[in-house]
């Protein structure tokens, strides 16, 4: 910090409270344009913004960028608590920067309200902003202090706050705070929950969830204090205000929206599916076969639903209905359709989308999540040659069938044999590691005559005591088989193919959506010269998860 920084012109002591208001406030009138030039930061020549964490006796056992150069996290471990601790470094504020910041956070904010251009590039227009404000005081800081100012800046007007940070973190995948003054829990992938370092005092706390319930387009108050919703980078987030729900004070949590979405390969590395299983559903979803994915909270069955969805062939109508927004297809003929709630009109519900949905001509339908009257709109869908996919919560294939047959679902048992497949996934434990698993992929067979109850088989399960999948003879293949007129030889490798594919895939570390999905249409466009370049690559599929053939 320069020496103008600390006294000040006059000599005065502009370090404590006081003294820098009075100082600040003589600048800005007296000593108006002067030029501030700060060059762009480099850690090779500048000093870090951010230093050490005390840690005290606990062990550091991981440490990485949250945002650079600006914030990190530092992973702790307590052996006597036996826990884990998930704390955010941030840059490290003087007394002087300090009331800098104070007078910087009420002068900013208007003028950046009101420039046209914030859309565009809101770094820039911030990064402006300050520097105007700056040669306006005239004050003269180094290029940490400039740095550090824009860094609160920009977390507080552009950002979520303190928890701008975490919301960086491609690790964690929910947020939650259960009330003022005790500290916000993370969901880390490789600790689980964690807690950390951060917590909001009472009238913050307020003040936050009011901010994010404005960010998403919505109001929150005393009279109406709870709301879900999605935030602007598509996360979401359920919100409550005040004790009148939560009488620890107000609490949120936030699932975070995973910009780029997980491919069947990425499903074959965290072991949820194998190569064989996603060769059979890529099957059945070609051939136009209806599938819901099932589970329990954070069994990944949004992921899962999504991430088949793009093995659904180029070209095909696609209309996806969602409460809040979590598909994301790289897909050319895709409608998108959200409900809408409390917004001073009408709701549309996912019952009125699946409804309107039906005369865009759709191919395949895709529903975020059944749970109401849109149930049986949806199966009446399946039975006029709709396919459809869905997610429910149920832990087993009988708890499907009796949500979907019972209150407040009643779906007619008739309509239920419409579905073809059932997939029921897990958040278990393998090991030390808390894991996703497809419990098992199961047929919908139809109606027992005898006992009148709904007849299914599991295609494929999964074996918990050695993490592996076996595999069971398939009727619906069988019926693609039928439907194709193709023989058993030509169905072998069919799947096969696709199977030698998806290990190529893998092999060559193909994770991205986008490029996924263009080579699933290649393979749609020429299977044939598909297969020639994987024989080229002589790849090989390791069956040693599977026990058995089709």
């Amino acid at each position: 910090m320069s020496r103008e920084d600390s006294t000040g012109e006059t000599g005065r002591d502009t370090r404590t409270p006081g003294g820098v208001r009075e100082w600040l406030s003589r600048a800005t009138t007296a000593l108006t344009g002067t030029t501030v030039d700060v060059p762009s930061y480099d850690p090779s020549r500048h000093r870090l913004l951010v230093s050490d964490p005390d840690t005290g006796d606990r062990e550091e056992v991981q440490r990485y960028w949250l945002n650079a150069p600006y914030a990190y996290a530092t992973i702790t471990y307590d052996t006597e608590e036996n826990e884990h601790r998930y704390e955010v470094v941030e840059p490290g504020l003087g007394e002087f920067e300090l009331e800098l910041l104070d007078r910087l956070f009420s002068d900013i904010r208007d003028p950046l309200l009101y420039r046209d251009d914030v859309s565009d590039d809101s770094a820039a227009a911030l990064r402006e902003e300050l520097t105007l404000r700056l040669e306006e005081y005239g004050i003269e800081v180094e290029p940490e202090s400039f740095y550090k100012l824009y860094y609160y800046l920009y977390r507080t007007f552009l950002g979520y706050g303190k928890l701008d940070p975490v919301m960086h973190d491609p690790h964690v995948e929910d947020i939650s705070c259960d009330g003022s003054n005790l500290p916000i829990f993370v969901y880390h992938e490789d600790y689980t929950d964690v807690e950390t370092n951060i917590t909001f005092e009472d009238e913050k706390l307020n003040n936050f969830v009011i901010h994010l319930a404005q960010q998403s387009g919505r109001h929150i108050s005393v009279s109406d204090p709870v709301v879900s919703t999605t935030l602007p980078d598509g996360s979401r987030v359920e919100l409550a205000l005040g004790q009148e729900v939560t009488p620890r004070g107000s609490a949120f949590t936030i699932r975070k929206y995973a910009e780029e979405p997980f491919t069947p390969i990425d499903l074959v590395e965290y072991g949820t599916y194998n190569v064989s299983m996603l060769a059979f559903l890529w099957l059945a979803i070609e051939h136009n076969k209806s599938l819901v994915f099932a589970g329990g909270t954070a069994a990944g069955k949004t992921t899962s639903m999504n991430a088949v969805s793009m093995f659904i062939p180029p070209r095909s109508k696609v209309v996806t209905i969602e409460d809040t927004r979590e598909l994301s297809l790289y897909h050319e003929n895709w409608l998108s359709s959200v409900t809408r709630e409390g917004m001073g009109e009408s709701d549309i519900t996912m019952y009125d989308l699946l409804r309107s949905s039906l005369r865009h001509r759709p191919e395949y339908i895709i529903v975020g999540e059944v749970r109401g009257e849109e149930a049986i709109t949806l199966f009446q869908a399946m039975n006029t040659g709709h396919t459809t996919f869905s997610t429910m919560h149920a832990d087993s294939v009988q708890t499907v069938i009796n949500r979907l047959e019972n209150e407040p679902i009643n779906v007619p048992r008739p309509m239920v044999q419409s579905l073809d497949l059932l997939c029921v996934q897990v958040l278990t434990r393998s090991g030390d590691k808390r894991v996703r698993r497809s419990r098992s992929v199961s047929e919908i067979e139809g109606i027992d005559q005898r006992t009148g109850e709904l007849d299914y088989s599991n295609t494929y399960e999964w074996h918990g005591e050695s993490d592996t999948f076996s595999q069971s003879n398939s009727d619906l293949l069988e019926d693609i088989r039928q439907e194709q007129g193709w023989s058993q030889g030509e169905l072998r490798r069919e799947l096969r193919d696709r199977r030698r594919f998806l290990t190529y895939l893998r092999d060559e570390g193909v994770r991205d959506y986008r490029r996924f999905t263009a080579m699933v249409n290649k393979y749609y466009a020429d299977p044939d010269e598909v297969v020639a370049m994987i024989d080229e690559e002589d790849v090989t599929v390791d069956e040693a998860a599977t026990e058995t053939e089709p």
